[in-house]
């Protein structure tokens, strides 16, 4: 393979699974102020959002490019989803520490 094609694949990657934290952060964001999911962890909420929407994508991509659907690409949108998921769950917890340091606390 050559090189140039393999670091375009590999820029298609990091790009889908930016998009796909992204989508994943905002729902969830979304779906925990609602009073269902009040009582669930935010990290159980982002984990099984980022399942979805990363076996939703893989379904997507496939019917749109015309492929074959083989059972490797659902074991592969599994292991993107838990990258998705650290992703998604990373970014959002160090903004919201640093929003508790700097919220102002009145007495």
């Amino acid at each position: 393979m050559n090189m140039e094609i393999l670091m375009q694949y590999v820029t298609y990657a990091l790009m889908a699974i930016g998009m796909l934290a992204f989508a994943v952060a905002v729902i969830v964001q979304v779906i925990k102020e609602l009073s269902w999911f009040k009582d669930i962890q935010t990290n159980a909420v982002a984990l099984v959002v980022s399942l979805i929407l990363c076996l939703l994508a893989v379904a997507i991509i496939c019917q749109l490019l015309k492929i074959t659907v083989i059972w490797y690409y659902w074991v592969a949108a599994v292991v993107a989803a838990f990258i998705v998921y650290l992703v998604a769950t990373g970014g959002w917890e160090r903004v919201a520490e640093m929003w508790q340091r700097t919220k102002y606390n009145s007495k």
